[in-house]
């Protein structure tokens, strides 16, 4: 029965994996997937040194947007649950770039502001998306293209 079933499965599959539609090169979630990686290593040597990870860095770049946002509010804007965002927050203020206190509206909810240190680190964050920029050999209107193609597709996928 076990030859019967590679024969069958060997006979059915394409001849390259160009053609096959199940190769992992002709997956566009492989693709998404491994540039995302490619890209979060890309900002590790750069983050490293203001001892910053990437998600951390992500939350920088929602604040330096607006500043005093709740907790969901950020948590949504990266596509997380709150609870996954919480312990990055909090070692965030261990490490001195924001803030967490209790919002006087509604006590449940947590407000996170940038400290002086969260906010001097935008003019070094210039730098760095300047450095990202010229490390995918592409020009500005490009990778702009790129992204929108990429923010069309994550709304079709919701």
């Amino acid at each position: 029965m076990v030859n019967n079933v590679s024969q069958a499965s060997s006979s059915s599959t394409p001849s390259t994996t160009k053609d096959d539609p199940l190769a992992l090169s002709n997956q566009l979630c492989f693709s998404l997937y491994a540039t995302s990686l490619a890209m979060t290593q890309l900002y590790k040597p750069l983050l490293e040194p203001h001892g910053l990870t990437y998600p951390q860095y992500l939350i920088l770049l929602i604040l330096w947007e607006s500043d005093g946002l709740m907790l969901r509010d950020i948590a949504d804007r990266l596509g997380q649950k709150p609870g996954a965002v919480t312990p990055v927050v909090k070692r965030m203020e261990i490490d001195g770039w924001v803030v967490r206190h209790r919002s006087l509206a509604d006590e449940r909810q947590l407000e996170i502001c940038l400290t002086k240190k969260g906010k001097r680190l935008r003019k070094t964050a210039i730098e760095i998306n300047a450095c990202i920029s010229q490390s995918c050999h592409a020009d500005v209107k490009s990778l702009m293209s790129l992204k929108n193609q990429l923010d069309d597709l994550r709304k079709e996928l919701k």
